[in-house]
């Protein structure tokens, strides 16, 4: 079986976390890219048969979302923002760099999917790190202030089997790890989980404005309440 007792275990929990069970779809899909690596017609399947929903349902999910993989994925997903500010600052060569090494494309894996350092590249249109650009991701979490050369090193640590630290954020894992843990599945014991998952999320680039502000005694205006014109009754 593709989807052994432990997976259902874990669908069903999901299931039980929310007031209407469909809701529990996006973490589900997480939970199927956790074991197979993306969301195959079987993962599709899957949901659909736990949820008591149709294939085609779940189908129109699975293929609006990006983070959601119709092809099997790599060891790690490496994900270059491309978008304006980045793009502007090097991410644009940084994609081209990786690209040129592995020699493959948008959502082209290097390596046999799945394989110890087989990797998945892909544009990311925005990772909402712009005071920190040009950066990337491996399995979602952050390397700031990237160069071509830097990205390089990472990618080739990453095909030795390495797991380089992030700049903030948790421990790397790989991408099936990363996807159970979006599937809202974490390790019960706090040091395990302090070891494994937690980690520091900001940056001081990201505070300085607020710090800035706190220093100089700056606040916001208060907001006054101001109520919402009547509108006809439909």
């Amino acid at each position: 079986m593709i989807f052994d007792a432990d997976t259902v275990a874990k669908a069903q929990e999901l299931i039980g976390r929310y007031p209407q069970s469909r809701s529990a779809l996006l973490p589900m899909l997480h939970l199927v890219q956790s074991v197979q690596g993306h969301v195959s017609q079987e993962g599709i399947a899957f949901c659909a048969e736990q949820l008591g929903l149709t294939e085609a349902e779940v189908s129109a999910v699975a293929t609006f979302y990006t983070m959601y993989k119709r092809r099997p994925c790599g060891e790690h997903l490496v994900s270059v923002c491309t978008n304006t500010l980045c793009a502007a600052l090097g991410g644009d060569a940084i994609y081209k760099q990786l690209g040129e090494h592995l020699g493959v494309g948008h959502e082209e894996v290097a390596g046999e999917p799945g394989a110890p350092g087989s990797i998945m590249l892909e544009h990311a249109e925005c990772l909402a790190a712009c005071d920190l650009a040009p950066v990337l991701q491996v399995n979602y979490e952050y390397y700031d202030n990237q160069t071509p050369e830097s990205a390089l090193e990472l990618v080739k640590a990453l095909q030795r089997g390495e797991r380089p630290a992030p700049t903030r954020g948790a421990p790397l894992t790989d991408f099936k790890g990363a996807e159970l843990q979006l599937a809202g599945f974490f390790p019960e014991d706090e040091e395990t989980y302090r070891s494994e998952v937690d980690g520091p999320s900001q940056a001081v680039e990201t505070l300085r404005g607020a710090r800035l502000a706190a220093d100089r005694g700056w606040t916001a205006p208060v907001m006054e309440d101001v109520p919402l014109p009547e509108v006809e009754a439909k």
